[in-house]
């Protein structure tokens, strides 16, 4: 059973996936496609779908063999997953990449949930979805516990604090088990970013535009850095500065985005009479559910309907908090399930906790994410005293450490923590509210940038490439390669969802 933590997986903590956006940019069904090539690729017909997404993207796929070390020829060769999203009309020769969040997300996996984003793009460019080396179907690294579930670690769901014992020797057995046919110090940015270099070629493209969401922005700088003449613009969406240690900052911008979420509640009359002060009902629900003396509460399932029971933990209300934060349809019922715990009324708590610990930890490849983050961050992680106590606390810190101990961990190239320096254009968006990757990170990132732009969708969270506006004027950018000329008053039509009054929703 995976350990039920205060980070029930280390994605949780590392916050740096990619997550559902709004409605307009839901998937599509496209019409069949026929078998074609592309450069020297040959591809076939095939479908991306992603779960809780209404059909598929018809698409192309097909692979590519590299070697897992390319400075040794004779080191063994993995399968990489390629797919292709055939543009509307005639292409330019400038396909686009779309570079997935995680670590540890797939490219093709992903996708879907950004299809109709990509909508203005697909008229004149190609997208290209590479799934990174350790993810979807390029060699894939997935941690599992002995029920055959996949997870980050293990323990028996009680527990209030997390038992690093455990995880370490669930780290160790995961890289003892994969270590038979792969040779994890070679699934990280670096690897990755040469691998994306290799299609180009590949595909015979003069040149690439980039679009990295989230951890993705990572692999985009990287790149950019590496191979800056084959760059020809850059999107950067909820953006991490190479000079970010994931998880450093997490306690911090999380506890900070909570506090900006609760205040709009305190200002809101019928929020403040009908729900409270949420930061007052999170100590009230954070010390029950500390205590461990709750018994075990019956729910439905929000996913199969089905009754379930559970004794509601501290794990149980950090998933919620973590992860509603990201978007401002799930940060606006925060009041209203904590009113409910605060109450005695866990059922809405468990329901959304379990539902959500399923959905994050199905889609991340943790033993990619472990090779990424123990090769590229944790020696220069820090426990922060400030953190100790936030909600995240210093749990997600100490739990890497104890994993990246027994993770065998490759070479960080010395330039990694540069910033991206250049003429390159980059456009940079960020939400109001993002509680991972604050819009300040994105200003850090431009001052080096001249032909940079950072934009904030106002009230949003995490990855909004395809909120409101927003798709056309990333399409707009990659046509012109200009940020500064982008007339970006639609945006400021966006507004945050008002808090939740109660069950119905927010008044009128």
């Amino acid at each position: 059973m995976a350990l039920r933590s205060p980070l029930p997986a280390l994605a949780m903590a590392l916050g740096l996936a990619v997550v559902a956006p709004s409605s307009s940019a839901q998937a599509s069904t496209d019409a069949p496609i026929k078998k074609r090539s592309l450069g020297a690729l040959q591809f076939e017909p095939c479908s991306l779908a992603a779960d809780g997404v209404p059909g598929a993207v018809e698409a192309q796929c097909t692979t590519l063999e590299v070697l897992e070390n390319r400075a040794d020829p004779g080191s063994r060769k993995i399968s990489l997953a390629l797919a292709w999203i055939p543009s509307a009309d005639d292409a330019e020769p400038d396909p686009i990449f779309m570079i997935a969040g995680g670590p540890g997300q797939s490219a093709k996996q992903s996708y879907p949930l950004l299809h109709a984003a990509f909508r203005d793009l697909r008229r004149s460019r190609n997208v290209l979805l590479l799934d990174a080396r350790g993810t979807g179907e390029s060699h894939p690294l997935v941690c599992r516990n002995e029920q055959g579930e996949a997870a980050i670690s293990e323990g028996d769901g009680s527990e209030t604090t997390i038992d690093m014992e455990v995880a370490r020797d669930f780290a160790k057995r995961c890289a003892e088990k994969l270590g038979a046919d792969t040779d994890l110090r070679f699934y990280g940015t670096s690897e990755h970013i040469d691998d994306i270099e290799a299609v180009r070629v590949a595909i015979a493209a003069p040149t690439i535009n980039l679009i990295g969401i989230s951890y993705g922005t990572r692999v985009a700088q990287q790149y950019a850095a590496r191979y800056p003449t084959t760059t020809r613009a850059v999107v950067l969406d909820s953006v991490a500065p190479n000079s970010l240690v994931l998880g450093n900052e997490h306690a911090a911008n999380l506890q900070a985005a909570l506090e900006a979420q609760f205040a709009r509640c305190r200002d809101i009359k019928a929020c403040a009479e009908q729900m409270g002060d949420p930061k007052a009902q999170l100590a009230k629900v954070g010390e029950v559910l500390r205590s461990g003396t709750l018994a075990a509460v019956r729910y439905r399932d929000s996913t199969s309907g089905e009754w379930r029971e559970e004794t509601p933990t501290f794990a149980h209300l950090a998933i919620l908090l973590r992860m509603y934060a990201y978007s401002p349809e799930a940060a606006a019922t925060l009041p209203y399930l904590l009113a409910e715990a605060a109450n005695g009324r866990y059922e809405a708590m468990l329901a959304q906790a379990s539902s959500l610990g399923r959905s994050l930890t199905e889609q991340i490849y943790h033993g990619m994410q472990l090779s990424v983050m123990c090769t590229e961050d944790a020696d220069e992680f820090v426990a922060r005293e400030e953190d100790r106590g936030s909600v995240m606390g210093t749990e997600f810190i100490e739990f890497a450490q104890a994993q990246c101990s027994v993770w065998p961990r490759g070479t960080r190239d010395p330039a990694f923590r540069q910033a991206l320096a250049g003429d390159l254009p980059v456009l940079l968006i960020s939400g109001e509210f993002d509680p991972v990757t604050p819009p300040r990170y994105a200003d850090e990132v431009a001052k080096s940038l001249p032909n940079s732009r950072a934009l904030v969708l106002p009230g949003q969270g995490h990855s909004v490439i395809g909120i409101g506006c927003m798709p056309k004027l990333f399409a707009q950018f990659i046509e012109t390669r200009d940020a500064k000329k982008l007339d970006a008053k639609c945006l400021q039509r966006l507004q945050p969802l008002p808090p939740f009054a109660g069950a119905y929703g927010w008044e009128p």
